[in-house]
């Protein structure tokens, strides 16, 4: 799935440039599904760091029994049972948090995963089909969408299915297209992401302004004449740029306002500069979050909806912020347990009927 030129240009360079609090290292999320009578499930969050051998000291040295590295924000791991830390080779550090939950309600009300402070919210259920010869296991895991966080919906900038297959994958708009032709269709949706991206954060800073335009020392215009020019400064920043990066606000508002007066809100040094940063982070840390999920069902796999089959037997998912802008992200899988005992008794009643004929014969 292609990613937006811009969007990486918001996730990488206003990594940096934003002071970016919420690093994510590698963080995978691993559930097993028990078979059995009951519902039970193991759920694991492990996440990697390469750590200089200093750093490896310094956390030993402050942990002597039972040390872990610190951890990423994207985690809320409070109710997770236990947990390890171990050094890898090429000096890789890895933190892993495993927990067994009676129930798959219980695994759902503690997910680990969050956003922005918040846990993210799922709901899932595991159905059985019991069979004579084997029982059918069907898991599906529901991620309930995060596109609230975004002022202006997107489905205003370009249709529901467009939005979904940019962000999903799904439908996939370009099947039986050519090379050249999907590179067509992309190049025309691209810049409408971009378009609801741009027009996003800069309703984030203007709403901000707005809310905190008390603080400013002299402002050239009134706090309602400031709202009423919010088209006008929109097409002004946005004139000779094709992403808000590009865009030097404390130089536009200057020449557009003939004044240094909003400078406060840029200079990265004052409060409202702070809580500024806070609120674009908000917003970028939906498409910083990646987190790889992987799911175990007991017996054998015969259906693994979106996600794909490993080597293993564990099931891959990709699991993005971005597929939980557009709407709710749904994992689902089948498996089969064959009942080797259902083999052997009809195999017994086969010969019991076999015997019981040759008997009469006798």
């Amino acid at each position: 799935m292609k990613t937006s030129k811009s969007i990486y240009r918001f996730t990488l360079v206003g990594a940096t440039l934003l002071l970016f609090s919420c690093y994510q290292p590698d963080v995978v999320m691993h559930t097993t599904i028990h078979g059995g009578f009951g519902k039970s499930c193991t759920r694991e969050v492990s996440y990697s760091n390469v750590m200089s051998k200093q750093e490896r000291d310094s956390l030993l040295g402050e942990h002597i029994n039972g040390w872990s590295q610190p951890m990423p924000e994207c985690l809320n791991i409070n109710a997770f049972c236990k947990s390890e830390t171990i050094i890898g080779e090429g000096d890789t550090v890895t933190t892993s948090f495993i927990c067994p939950f009676s129930s798959i309600e219980e695994m759902c009300e503690q997910t680990p995963l969050q956003l922005n402070g918040t846990r993210l919210r799922s709901n899932a259920n595991l159905k059985k089909h019991f069979r004579l010869f084997y029982t059918e296991y069907t898991y599906t895991e529901t991620f309930y969408c995060v596109g609230d966080t975004f002022l202006l919906a997107d489905t205003l900038y370009a249709d529901k299915a467009i939005i979904s297959y940019w962000f999903t994958g799904e439908p996939n708009l370009v099947r039986g297209l050519s090379g050249a032709e999907a590179s067509q269709k992309l190049s025309e949706i691209e810049p409408l992401i971009t378009r609801w991206l741009n027009d996003n954060l800069f309703k984030v800073g203007f709403d901000f302004i707005v809310a905190n335009y008390d603080s400013i020392p002299n402002p050239p215009v009134s706090k309602e004449r400031f709202v009423e020019l919010y088209d006008s400064l929109s097409h002004f920043l946005m004139a000779d740029a094709e992403d808000i990066l590009d865009v030097k606000p404390e130089d536009k508002f200057r020449e557009f306002f003939h004044s240094d007066a909003y400078n406060l809100f840029f200079d990265g040094e004052s409060a409202e500069s702070e809580e500024l940063n806070k609120e674009f982070e908000k917003r970028l840390n939906i498409f910083w979050f990646n987190v790889p999920y992987y799911l175990t069902m007991p017996g054998k796999v015969i259906s693994t909806g979106n996600g794909t089959l490993q080597p293993d037997g564990t099931i891959f998912y990709p699991f993005t912020g971005e597929r939980l802008i557009p709407q709710d992200y749904t994992i689902t899988a089948t498996s089969r347990v064959t009942h080797i005992w259902a083999y052997i008794l009809t195999l017994l009643v086969i010969l019991l009927a076999i015997g019981s004929y040759i008997y009469r014969k006798r």
